[in-house]
């Protein structure tokens, strides 16, 4: 019987709000289903350990606003840290929000370059002109970074002409957008020894997040799928271009590491970035 009710009352949901349905088709269950169907037996990537990318005991994160929207730290640092190992690091990233992820990036690469909506086309949307404004808060009068503008899923990559080793793809999380953006990176910037990284492939660090999940899959072409990888204690997966160790983790997971974090606060009021 309350089954019954409950199916009834969804119905009168959907009659007064069909709107609904949105959330019903674009549910975590049904890309589940999805990649479950279309990539038997793929459930989840397999995990690198953090400390197998991460090399350094000690690594810093000079701007960071704990504000919402952002990666976790452990997100870029490893960015960071895929930078350091690269001499002379090209770095490219689609996604620039306050800039957070490439003026870290910025401290070690040779140049970056960031791909997001003009605040125009923002404010086009009906957002606010404060969130227009905020983007790209933190990077913008950096020297040896570079801001383009437009929509990632119409934007012409081919005139870029350059080609990236360490490219992070952190833009509209819809499976068309992710999809898109993949197939936009491997098609026109990337050389054989780049490395990808997704944000977002899960909610935190041990929930995937299907969407994105089925976008990565479906924009990587097949024959590169055993590059791919989760990697331990980030919401981020990786293409890595050479072999290296990776596992099945079961979730929850239990601790093997622990970070340890020292907070210095400056007040940014009445300075300009």
């Amino acid at each position: 019987m309350k089954k019954i009710f409950r199916l009834l009352k969804a119905i009168q949901l959907l009659t007064r709000k069909p709107n609904l349905l949105n959330l019903i088709i674009d549910s975590q269950y049904r890309w589940d289903t999805y990649i479950q169907k279309k990539y038997t037996p793929i459930k989840q990537l397999p995990t690198i350990q953090f400390t197998d990318i991460v090399s350094e005991d000690k690594i810093s994160l000079n701007t960071w606003s704990f504000l919402g929207g952002g990666s976790m730290p452990t997100d870029i640092l490893l960015l960071k840290q895929l930078a350091s190992k690269i001499p002379a690091c090209s770095y490219f990233e689609i996604g620039t929000w306050r800039g957070e992820s490439v003026v870290n990036v910025s401290e070690i690469a040779k140049e970056c370059y960031t791909l997001n909506l003009s605040e125009e086309e923002i404010k086009a949307l009906g957002l606010s002109n404060t969130y227009a404004e905020l983007h790209g808060y933190f990077s913008k009068k950096k020297n040896n970074i570079t801001h383009l503008y437009g929509n990632s899923i119409s934007f012409n990559f081919k005139k870029i002409d350059k080609k990236f080793d360490l490219i992070f793809i952190d833009g509209n999380h819809t499976y068309e957008y992710v999809k898109k953006d993949t197939q936009n990176v491997f098609k026109h910037l990337t050389h054989e020894n780049s490395i990808i990284v997704w944000h977002d492939y899960a909610y935190d660090p041990e929930h995937i997040r299907s969407e994105v999940f089925a976008g990565i899959l479906d924009g990587v072409p097949k024959s590169f799928h055993q590059n791919l990888h989760h990697v331990s204690n980030t919401k981020c997966a990786i293409f890595y271009p050479k072999k290296i160790n990776s596992t099945l983790e079961k979730f929850p997971s239990t601790p093997i590491k622990n970070f340890e974090f020292q907070v210095t606060i400056t007040s940014l009021k009445n300075e300009s970035i």
